[in-house]
């Protein structure tokens, strides 16, 4: 529960910790004070609304971050409860994993308006994002950005891959020449291609496998670069084309030296063609693995940068920690000084008190209703080193006079000197009401009853308070005939006979 905000009710954000004892985020106490006037702390209100007083009051500059509970929540064990997540850590790390959870929701930023997994962004965005398209720069075609890469690598790497100045791509698909069948309109072509991606790569692969076979005897490896010297020792295992082979009916049997010159040349021909292909693979693997290991030099280069990043952040955090905590000390002892001078200026060391009380009308509204049942006065002493007393008024009444009068108590607090005063207290108690016309002052007066408990000395902070309970009727307190309430002032004046 003391991790708990006193107004959500949720794990508290930035504690603060109010006058009266009690937390609440940062964010609902500004919230609380911007959206209520005068507010009171609920909590107060639940434990005893009876024991109300001014420090259940709430408001900004009267809370101070509570570094400790802080500290606490920071060092919780908690796990994430998203689906399939099996994250778990301490509180101050969770918000850093909420970022970079893999199975969060989130929102496609192309504005596609889909939500998927943090994990299943790239696929989405490669294969479902409508908004996630290129214009092909050869053919105006709309395609995905990856589909769009491969085209544009083909097209610079393959002489036979083409978009529309080939005749295949009017009736067949442009990776015929490497074993695709497929045929049909141009509408019908541009959709398989879109959707045969994997498949084309694969004849690729199988022709370039077949290109090697064809260059490289079995059981040898080929080397970066084959010479028509090289090739020419297995070339009596190449197949020459169809079309190119010379019937042995022909004509030219007469010749044996002519077929047998042409045929040398046709060989050479179709070596010179392979080494050419060859030439260009082993040049577009020589780049794929140049592109690969700059971007495994650009990952590692980011993971330093990473954690040297994380470092710095850690320890500006502990810094940040280290200055709030300062500051919460420097805020509480601000906030005594401020009491100690507010307490300077109305103390009075003479046993003459004047005690001034503004909003009456709000004041007694809210102790009608129960909001603030009871108002206490700055102390005062009956001398510099004497009796610390001070007066508590009920606006509403209390005990014999709730309701019809308002009361007026008298209550012997706690002192620095009580051990060296004489007990019980025993000097007579003067209340006066003022009317402000100085016409008729409303004058009580008792003398203290020695056995009551009231007038021993203090164990607590005050002890209970003891005086009249029926010290003004309230029909009176607001009659046009006096002057005890103007402009929402009354004065109360207690007079201690000290002789």
């Amino acid at each position: 529960q003391k991790f708990l905000c006193s107004n959500c009710h949720n794990i508290l954000k930035k504690a603060l910790q109010t006058l009266c004892g009690h937390r609440y985020c940062s964010a609902c106490l500004t919230w609380i004070v911007r959206n209520n006037k005068n507010a009171i702390c609920q909590k107060c209100k639940e434990e005893d609304p009876n024991t109300l007083g001014e420090e259940s009051l709430l408001a900004e500059e009267r809370a101070f971050g509570d570094a400790a509970i802080n500290k606490e929540i920071s060092e919780l064990r908690v796990h994430c409860v998203t689906l399939g997540c099996s994250w778990s850590g301490i509180m101050k790390d969770f918000e850093e994993h909420q970022s970079l959870c893999e199975y969060a929701l989130i929102p496609c930023h192309t504005g596609c308006g889909h939500v998927v997994m943090r994990r299943k962004l790239a696929d989405h965005l490669e294969n479902g994002c409508v908004n996630n398209v290129t214009v092909c720069q050869q053919c105006q075609c709309s395609l995905a950005s990856s589909e769009c890469q491969v085209r544009t690598f083909l097209s610079q790497h393959f002489s036979f891959y083409c978009h529309s100045t080939s005749p295949a791509s009017k009736d067949g698909c442009c990776f015929s020449e490497v074993g695709c069948a497929f045929r049909g309109s141009k509408e019908k072509i541009q959709e398989h291609e879109k959707s045969a991606v994997g498949a084309h790569m694969l004849l690729l692969l199988q022709h370039m496998r077949q290109l090697q076979g064809a260059l490289c005897p079995k059981g040898f490896t080929p080397r970066p670069q084959l010479s028509l010297k090289s090739a020419g020792k297995s070339i009596s295992e190449l197949q020459i084309p169809a079309g190119l082979e010379l019937s042995r009916d022909a004509e030219v049997d007469c010749f044996p030296e002519e077929e047998s010159v042409l045929q040398q040349l046709v060989r050479e021909k179709v070596i010179s063609e392979l080494e050419n292909k060859l030439h260009v693979f082993e040049n577009i693997v020589a780049v794929l693995n140049k592109e690969v290991e700059s971007s495994n030099l650009e990952i590692l280069a980011f993971r330093r940068q990473s954690e040297l990043d994380q470092n710095i952040i850690r320890g500006l955090e502990l810094k940040i920690a280290e200055l709030h905590r300062c500051l919460t000390q420097k805020d509480a002892g601000l906030s005594s000084l401020h009491k100690s001078l507010l307490f300077s200026e109305q103390a009075s060391y003479d046993g003459i008190f004047l005690w001034k009380i503004t909003e009456v009308g709000r004041k007694l509204q809210d102790s009608v209703t129960g909001r603030t049942v009871s108002l206490y006065s700055p102390a005062f002493y009956t001398a510099k080193y004497g009796y610390k007393v001070c007066l508590r008024v009920y606006l509403n009444g209390d005990g014999t006079g709730k309701g019809t009068h308002m009361s007026l108590f008298f209550v012997v607090m706690k002192g620095d000197y009580d051990a060296l005063l004489p007990w019980p207290f025993r000097h007579k108690v003067t209340f006066m009401l003022l009317d402000q016309n100085n016409r008729e002052h409303i004058i009580d007066a008792f003398r203290p009853d020695l056995t009551s408990a009231s007038f021993q000395r203090p164990v607590n902070d005050m002890n209970v308070a003891s005086g009249c309970p029926m010290f003004l009727p309230l029909a009176k307190l607001q009659s046009p005939k006096h002057a005890y309430v103007r402009e929402d002032t009354l004065f109360l004046k207690c007079i201690i006979e000290t002789n």
